[in-house]
């Protein structure tokens, strides 16, 4: 198990109630990079034959990752917000294993910001889904 960032940006992931309900933990943060765990919880299934985490999670983790990763961009505000996001679910992740999103805000205009995630379980090289967004840039300064 990873440690868990602390700092302002630990508080904007614990200032989400949804992160905090669905037991998100921020792992690392860089300029314009965030990685977020999640780990299984029966609560969270969607599937009750499988045991395989509902899609609406996944799809919490990797916005509030990406999210994250604007944020911590250099060019970006404090804040931001979701403008568009489109995930391809790639396969289910494995019951009962952690789910880790990774997310790279890669370019950022004055109002703009577009990010890249991957969600992945304990299996890294097979993708649980992908993600592009685009989030809003904060107008205040840093």
């Amino acid at each position: 198990m990873s440690e868990t960032v602390t700092g302002p940006l630990q508080n904007f992931v614990d200032a989400l109630p949804h992160a905090r309900a669905l037991g998100m933990r921020l792992v690392s943060v860089e300029a314009g990079r965030a990685e977020i765990e999640m780990p299984y919880d029966a609560r969270l299934i969607g599937d009750p034959e499988t045991g395989v985490v509902h899609g609406g999670a996944v799809s919490a983790l990797m916005d509030t990752c990406a999210g994250t990763a604007v944020v911590s961009h250099p060019r970006a505000g404090p804040s931001t917000a979701t403008l568009d996001l489109r995930i391809d679910y790639m396969r289910p992740a494995t019951p009962g294993e952690t789910i880790t999103a990774v997310a790279e805000c890669y370019h950022v205009t004055r109002t703009v910001a577009f990010v890249r995630a991957t969600a992945m379980d304990h299996d890294r090289t097979r993708p649980v889904a992908t993600a592009t967004g685009a989030f809003t840039v904060s107008k205040s300064e840093r």
